[in-house]
């Protein structure tokens, strides 16, 4: 078989195929069918295979044929964003999955401790399960989380997978096959009647997994209710997905990608603000034709295409990455949206970048775009508490400091407030972080605390009424 390595620069036109493609998938149990993967030493492939025990894994052929240069492998960014690697669990993890394989062990007991270490990786950060869920009549609305006041996000149970899994990913537990550990729902009338009820919700955010894999039969239900006048409110349907890199042919060539699209023209034309949330990881992603034939397809209904990834060790930790991505991002008539910090969840051990040096490559990035791209907001963490984002470093008063402000918050007054964090060279998320200037506290802390505790006493008057 001979394996497409695409050069560093952008290839020509896209060509539709004879035959569209179909989609091709390998998992955990697909290891050894991956024949790219033969030119990997033995020790490697199982250390793949323990890591792929605990963590998700699923890659498809196009990634495999046209995104990673096997030639660079393992250094290649693309073959780190998709493949197992022995460092995403901490050693002692990883030690004890390995064991289990070398004694050949029964799959239940394999499966028993991936369970175990699953729940030591912190599945839901920021407090997704404890304080996002919303409740109506003393119940949680199953498949949605409303965090911010004017946003809510709904996780659809047809698009509670992807069409490759990423390694730093921060929603994996949605797909490791834990019930208690997945948010998702299937009923569109629970959805659309809780944003009829909350007129202050003006975007909706479908998300999961990749509402991008669901067919469109499945997906019209959604669309179709939030044309409904008592959903006027609802200004901005968001569309997070990562089909643009990892199976582009979805806006091109499957069956009912122009019934998707017929869909996306629809909502524009009523008056609604479709955006397509792209993660895009590294500019590779966007080199192949198709990719651009996707781009351009869906730009052409109006809905605009928004890019946002975390920083990545291993994959983007690089300005000059971030520098050609956003440049190309603008070309292609996509808007670069935020930089992330990669989330404390999973396989942060392998992926986490310190704040500071976050910082560092955010400054060194954005400085060499022209406006156009410094819509890039960032370093910004999804921290619990809401969206913080690291505007620089500096020295008050002799003292080093980070700056901070609220992007959002859980607390909309705490949006656009500054505040200073003791300067660390090492800290990588917010708890980490101490105040500035001698402050015990940081100011939303108090506040933050009575959400968790009034929340606590919320879940257990549930559950009490529920026993």
């Amino acid at each position: 078989m001979t394996v497409a390595v695409l050069p560093m620069n952008i290839q020509d036109s896209f060509v539709a195929p004879e035959t569209p493609p179909k989609l091709e998938v390998f998992t955990e149990r697909h290891l050894e069918r991956i024949e790219q993967l033969n030119r990997l030493d033995e020790q490697t492939r199982f250390e793949m295979k323990v890591v792929a025990s605990v963590l998700p894994f699923r890659v498809n052929r196009y990634v495999i044929d046209h995104l990673i240069n096997w030639e660079n492998v393992p250094d290649d960014p693309i073959f780190a964003l998709t493949f197992p690697q022995r460092d995403m669990l901490e050693p002692e993890m990883f030690e004890q999955m390995a064991q289990l394989h070398r004694d050949q062990a029964p799959k239940a007991e394999i499966q028993a401790l991936a369970w175990k270490l699953r729940h030591q990786l912190n599945p839901h950060p920021a407090g997704q399960m404890e304080l996002n869920l919303p409740m109506v009549d003393g119940k949680v609305v199953e498949g949605v989380q409303h965090k911010y006041r004017e946003t809510a996000l709904f996780f659809p149970s047809q698009g509670q997978t992807c069409h490759s899994y990423c390694t730093f990913c921060f929603r994996w537990a949605q797909f490791v096959g834990d019930k208690d550990l997945k948010i998702a729902s299937k009923e569109a009338d629970k959805l659309l009647a809780y944003l009829a009820e909350h007129p202050n919700i003006t975007d909706l955010l479908m998300t999961g997994g990749d509402p991008m894999v669901m067919k469109t039969k499945h997906l019209a239900p959604y669309l179709e209710g939030m044309l409904a006048p008592k959903l006027a409110h609802l200004q901005t349907i968001r569309i997070g997905t990562k089909a643009l890199s990892f199976w582009p042919y979805r806006f091109v060539t499957d069956p009912d990608a122009d019934e998707l699209l017929d869909w996306f023209t629809r909502l524009t034309d009523s008056g609604k603000h479709v955006a397509v949330m792209a993660h895009i990881n590294h500019y590779r992603e966007m080199q192949t034709p198709v990719f651009r034939e996707a781009v351009r397809r869906i730009r052409a209904t109006g809905a605009e295409i928004r890019t946002q990834s975390p920083l990545i060790k291993h994959i983007n930790d690089d300005a000059a990455v971030w520098e050609k991505m956003w440049r190309e991002q603008v070309r292609l008539g996509m808007i670069p949206y935020y930089m992330f910090v990669e989330r404390d969840t999973g396989a942060k051990y392998r992926f986490e970048v310190p704040l500071a040096r976050a910082y560092e490559i955010y400054r060194d990035a954005i400085r060499k775009v022209s406006g156009l791209a410094r819509t890039a907001r960032g370093p910004s963490m999804s921290a619990g508490p809401g969206k913080v984002e690291i505007q620089g470093v500096a020295e008050v008063h002799g003292e080093k400091v980070f700056v901070l402000r609220f992007i959002q918050g859980r607390n909309p007054e705490w949006a656009q407030r500054p505040f200073f964090a003791r300067y660390s060279e090492t800290a990588t998320w917010l708890h980490e972080l101490t105040p500035a200037f001698g402050e015990k506290r940081f100011f939303f802390e108090d506040e933050f605390e009575q959400m968790k505790r009034s929340r606590g006493l919320a879940m257990l008057d549930t559950a009490e009424v529920g026993a």
